[in-house]
């Protein structure tokens, strides 16, 4: 779900001689990050928060839903170019506002590491810096239909994909959590399958393959969103070019983790 991105901490380091002033470090920074600061915070699913981000820099943002933006996890107020990047993280965003120049994300505590403890630790008055938003992840206005299949990691993306579908449009899908307590609130819910897979692993999960299978989909390919786990979503790629015969083109993937391997989004 998150990966690390050194380029801009590179590049922002190598322009900073030792021992220079703040306000240059300030200004490079700006000049590869807009920065907000939390406004509130809100336990919105079992192990999900809720986290908006505001300030005037966040007004006019050219966004889509479905994109991201990297969240520099550092100390905002360390010495340190480097101490105050820290490592960057990608989130999802869930909501954006541009006329209360405010951002919403959903963050996954999932363990110990920097996004998830920026994520637990984030408090009203925090500065934030970040990138984007970016991405591809995004709705194919021309589809006939809409398919979504992926886990909580995939829910916060696509939550406001699923408000963007206009109301004539069908959609399909499956929307995997390990309990119910870990459902993310979603527009359309009725119209999705929303599997429990309780202590299984989300990694290769065939109870999310098997939902899929389950859906009576229209005759004539649509769109499909597989975002989540890698393994999981090759699986059910699989599944829609081999056995519904759908053209690979028809399936956009966004894999954000996979276990024990790091540098995905």
């Amino acid at each position: 779900m998150a990966h690390n991105d050194t380029t801009a901490q590179q590049t922002i380091a190598e322009a900073t001689p030792p021992g220079s002033p703040r306000t240059l470090r300030t200004r490079l920074l700006d000049r590869f990050f807009l920065e907000g600061q939390v406004l509130e915070t809100e336990q919105i699913a079992a192990r999900m928060r809720r986290i908006r981000i505001g300030g005037p820099a966040l007004s006019g943002l050219d966004w889509l839903p479905g994109q991201q933006i990297r969240i520099a996890t550092g100390d905002p107020d360390a010495d340190g170019i480097m101490g105050r990047i820290g490592e960057l993280r990608t989130y999802s965003v869930w909501h954006y506002d541009p006329d209360a120049a405010e951002i919403h994300l959903c963050v996954m505590d999932h363990g110990d590491g920097p996004g998830a403890t920026w994520g637990r630790e984030a408090k009203p008055g925090l500065a934030v810096r970040f990138r984007g938003p970016e991405g591809t992840f995004t709705l194919r206005p021309d589809a006939p239909y809409h398919l979504f299949a992926g886990e909580e990691t995939a829910a916060a993306a696509f939550g406001p994909m699923l408000r963007a579908v206009p109301g004539h449009v069908p959609v399909y899908g499956a929307i995997e959590s390990a309990t119910e307590a870990d459902r993310l609130p979603l527009h359309r819910a009725v119209a999705l399958t929303r599997p429990l897979r309780g202590a299984a692993s989300a990694a290769r999960s065939q109870t999310l393959l098997d939902a899929i299978r389950t859906i009576d989909l229209p005759a004539e390919p649509g769109v499909a969103y597989l975002a989540g786990e890698a393994r999981t979503i090759q699986m059910i790629s699989t599944h829609l070019v081999r056995e519904r015969h759908w053209p690979r083109r028809s399936v956009v993937t966004k894999p954000f983790w996979t276990p024990g391997k790091r540098g995905m989004d």
